[in-house]
């Protein structure tokens, strides 16, 4: 039997409170929920087997990131869930904080392109199993610092750089697709997934029911997952039926 997709409800947290932006852009915010706690509860109570949470304003480093940590903390003591959390780390100290807080496992976004040093130092004092990268390509190229600055890399080169590194695991987000339940970029996650010969999680865009199903089909090509966020809360998804396509 092939091993079934893993569906990562989204938890994206600014101020204390679950929030969803089209395409990364902070103008373009709905707010969802003011207690995050009460949100994991509702995936762990459809069966969710994991939460991916992010941490908004420790990509914008302002002084609410503290609060998303304690969220973090809440969210580690209300739910019996394995947790993937990411969002500004830019230090070890930093991913320590996260790691203590709750989180399973990190991801590390802008630092990778940035800092490929603390990816590595990471790694090694964590354990590649701990230590996520988060691969945000727009038209291709890798966009950092909160997906405001495109740097002048290729997304699937940043991918096979990483896995030379020895990262283990992706999380591929489509930013033009990410918020806009315009379909996932499915051939692009196929793409990294073989280039890099890592496991990737894939981002951004998920529509319906379909998307997760074309997802499934590459499980056995490296994709592992999916995260879905504005498709489960504007209702376009149902989780328990994400999760029963996911096994199928």
């Amino acid at each position: 039997m092939s091993e079934e997709l893993i569906i990562f409800p989204a938890i994206d947290l600014r101020g204390g409170r679950v929030v969803r932006l089209r395409q990364g852009d902070l103008a373009a915010e709905t707010a969802y929920a003011d207690d995050p706690t009460a949100v994991a509860r509702r995936w762990a109570e459809a069966g969710a087997a994991w939460l991916h949470v992010v941490n908004l304003d420790g990509v914008l480093q302002t002084d609410a990131a503290e609060i998303n940590l304690r969220c973090l903390a809440a969210i580690r003591r209300a739910v019996d869930l394995p947790i993937q959390f990411g969002g500004g780390l830019r230090t070890l100290d930093e991913i320590e904080l996260a790691l203590e807080a709750g989180a399973t496992r990190v991801v590390l976004g802008t630092a990778a392109v940035r800092q490929p040093e603390l990816v590595a130092a990471a790694i090694d004092r964590y354990g590649a199993a701990r230590i996520v990268v988060g691969v945000d390509a727009r038209d291709g190229r890798v966009a950092v610092q909160g997906w405001q600055e495109v740097a002048e890399v290729d997304a699937h080169d940043l991918a096979r750089r990483m896995a030379g590194m020895g990262v283990v695991r992706i999380v591929y987000t489509d930013i033009r697709r990410d918020g806009m339940l315009s379909g996932v970029n499915v051939q692009a996650t196929a793409e990294s997934a073989a280039m890099a010969g890592v496991k990737v999680i894939a981002s951004g865009g998920v529509r319906d029911l379909d998307d997760v199903r074309a997802l499934r089909a590459y499980v056995e090509q490296g994709i592992e997952g999916v995260i879905i966020g504005q498709a489960l809360y504007r209702g376009a998804i149902d989780l328990a039926a994400a999760l029963a396509v996911a096994r199928e």
